[in-house]
């Protein structure tokens, strides 16, 4: 069984920094792409930033210069530092892996269950 679990939101003031981090676990061979998302109060989940097996990282315009994308495939976590926080930044962060298990030959999605990041002027 994998699961993807998330840390590190919170509530924070505009122009600071939160770390978050996404972990996988379960009978895991490899995560191919990393992507974050999130979703405010009334509006469709929207993707953050992603980041390859090849380390190739998109960013939404929006976050570009002030988000940065990271992974480490020993541990198979996923990080998103983000700094120069703004209200609009205000929304429940998910983590999304294509996951490789264990006797399996293809990637399957999965989702963290999201972690709030609140940002206050």
């Amino acid at each position: 069984q994998v699961q993807l679990v998330e840390s590190g939101g919170g509530l924070v003031q505009a122009g600071g920094s939160l770390d978050l981090s996404c972990a996988a676990s379960g009978s895991i061979v490899r995560v191919n792409t990393w992507t974050w998302y999130r979703q405010a109060p009334g509006q469709q989940r929207e993707l953050v930033a992603q980041i390859t097996s090849g380390a190739v990282k998109t960013y939404q315009d929006s976050v570009k210069g002030r988000f940065t994308i990271s992974r480490d495939d020993v541990l198979h976590i996923v990080y998103l530092h983000m700094n120069g926080l703004k209200p609009e930044d205000t929304a429940v962060y998910y983590c999304s892996g294509e996951v490789q298990a264990i006797a399996r030959d293809s990637y399957t999605p999965y989702w963290g269950q999201g972690t709030q990041v609140t940002v206050f002027s």
